[in-house]
């Protein structure tokens, strides 16, 4: 995890997500600062869809640690779970309900566009 001015940007090759107690999903806002992945955008709209609330905005170390939820998105590892950051459990540290449920979405419409 690439942190500058003491708020998470991205991985090395992806991008970093959280999911607040109340069910938000908070991504860092497009800037020069992150990528812009085209698995971030499908993501994000699967989460639209499933009229589930996105934030983009710089969140913290410390945000992401008190998160219930958190997962990466990248275009060879599709929606990954965090389960511990730095030594503290993420959540219960098991995969979350959102994550599970982003990635199954995401899946499901990549294998139906596929050809």
């Amino acid at each position: 995890m690439v942190v500058r001015d003491g708020y998470v940007t991205e991985g090395s090759s992806n991008n970093a997500c959280i999911v607040t107690p109340v069910g938000s999903i908070i991504t860092r806002d497009l800037s020069t600062d992150i990528l812009h992945g085209i698995t971030r955008a499908a993501v994000l709209q699967c989460a639209s869809d499933l009229q589930l609330r996105v934030e983009q905005r710089p969140f913290t170390v410390d945000e992401a640690k008190c998160a219930v939820e958190a997962f990466l998105t990248c275009a060879s590892g599709l929606v990954n779970p965090v389960v511990r950051i730095d030594g503290t459990l993420i959540g219960a540290g098991l995969p979350g309900v959102v994550t599970q449920r982003l990635r199954q979405i995401y899946l499901d419409r990549s294998r139906a566009s596929a050809v």
